[in-house]
Formats: structure tokens, C-alpha cells, sequence
């Protein structure tokens, strides 16, 4: 991150005012990308969604044996976990984040796509574990390894796998199937280049879905 910062104001590494600049502007785009997590949120959003799940469904339906095998991945040693799953509905990253947390595998960094969120929306999903592509990145996917934004976004994800916080990746936009989507692309990059640069050895893709006899 450094070196991108220091080659977009050559001549000024040692100007302590632009040493400052450049911080604030990581801190600003680190904050697009993600922000702590709250487990009051959480304990109240997992609350809330029970009692949206009995008002808007017949049943949930969990199989075990599908969850045997997610709860096996995760016993892997010293290797984070990567989630891969199809998007059917606007609620399966609070219902995977969910189910996740309340199977003992913490809590996930679930990627949300580009659909448009209100600033008071996207600062929730942040504090649930909702992470989003920096708004430049959105508007120019193409300049990932030459832009300040897409250090900072590679740099973060190298981070949550070696801390070995799960991490969920949506392959597609509910309302296009069969197609995976260039936020996916983005964010799979971005896992294949921090194995790549080392960050970590291996990584374990787990496919996850959640089907909808109707979905909301």
C-alpha cells in the first residue's frame, strides 16, 4: 500500500503532510471496504431474523449432512475458509452469516454485491460483516493493480485469510442466473493473489447455497 501511495506523489516520501495524506485517504477507502464488527448488532439482527424467518416462511430446513461437511472443512488446521455460494435472494448473506455464527464458525466476512445500498444500509451490512468493493474499483474494476483502492482491498483480504476469518463470496446477482458476476471476479482475484503472493499456503472452498421453494 505504501509503495502505491508513495509512486502516485513521487519526490515527496519524506513530506511528512503528504506521508498524512495518503494515510487518511487508506483509512477512507478501508472504510468503504469494511467497517468493526458490533455483537450487539448481531445478537439484535439474529434475533430480528428469526422472527422474520417464522413470519415469512413455512420452515427452514437445514441438511445435515451438507453441515457435517462444512463443520469437517473448518476443522482443517491453520488453512481459512472460503465460502462459495449461488445467490437466490437479498437474505442469504444475513442467513449464511447466521447459520455460520450459530454453528461456532464465527463470524463471516460476506461480500455485497453491486446493487445499490443507502449509506445507512451499507453501514448496518458493515457492522454485520458485510464487506463492498471501494466505490472506485466499482466504477473502474480494470485498474485493481494500479490504484490506490485496490491495494488497500488486496492488502485487507491477505488480512482476513491469514487471520482465518471465514469468508463468504457470492458467484452471481440474484436476478441473473448461471453468470458469474464481475464483482465475483474481483473478489476471486483477489483470494487467488494473496495465495499467490504468499500470504497464505492453501485456502478451502466450501460451496454453500440456500434453495427457496418461493424465494422472498
Amino acid at each position: 500500500v505504501r509503495d502505491v501511495a508513495t509512486g502516485r506523489s513521487r519526490g515527496s516520501r519524506g513530506d511528512s503532510k503528504s506521508h498524512q495524506q495518503w494515510k487518511e485517504k487508506v483509512l477512507k477507502i478501508l472504510a468503504e471496504i469494511q467497517a468493526p464488527l458490533s455483537l450487539l448488532m448481531l445478537r439484535l439482527c439474529n434475533w430480528a431474523l428469526l422472527k422474520l424467518l417464522n413470519h415469512l416462511f413455512f420452515n427452514v430446513q437445514l441438511h445435515q449432512g451438507q453441515l457435517e461437511m462444512v463443520l469437517k472443512a473448518a476443522r482443517t488446521p491453520d488453512v481459512p475458509l472460503v465460502f462459495l455460494s449461488t445467490h437466490k435472494s437479498q437474505l442469504d448473506g444475513l442467513l449464511l452469516s447466521f447459520l455460520l455464527f450459530s454453528q461456532g464458525l464465527g463470524v463471516p466476512r460476506v461480500t455485497v454485491g453491486s446493487q445499490l445500498c443507502s449509506p445507512r444500509l451499507r453501514a448496518l451490512l458493515s457492522r454485520l460483516g458485510g464487506i463492498f468493493l471501494p466505490s472506485r474499483m466499482e466504477q473502474m474494476p480494470s485498474d485493481r493493480d494500479e490504484e490506490l483502492p485496490g491495494a488497500v482491498l488486496a492488502t485487507y483480504i491477505e488480512e482476513v485469510l491469514r487471520s482465518r476469518q471465514p469468508l463468504v463470496i457470492f458467484l452471481g446477482e440474484p436476478s441473473v442466473t448461471q453468470c458469474l458476476s464481475a464483482p465475483a471476479r474481483e473478489w476471486l482475484a483477489l483470494v487467488y493473489q494473496a495465495m499467490r503472493d504468499g500470504a497464505v499456503h492453501d485456502v478451502v472452498l466450501v460451496p454453500v447455497g440456500i434453495a427457496y421453494d418461493v424465494a422472498p
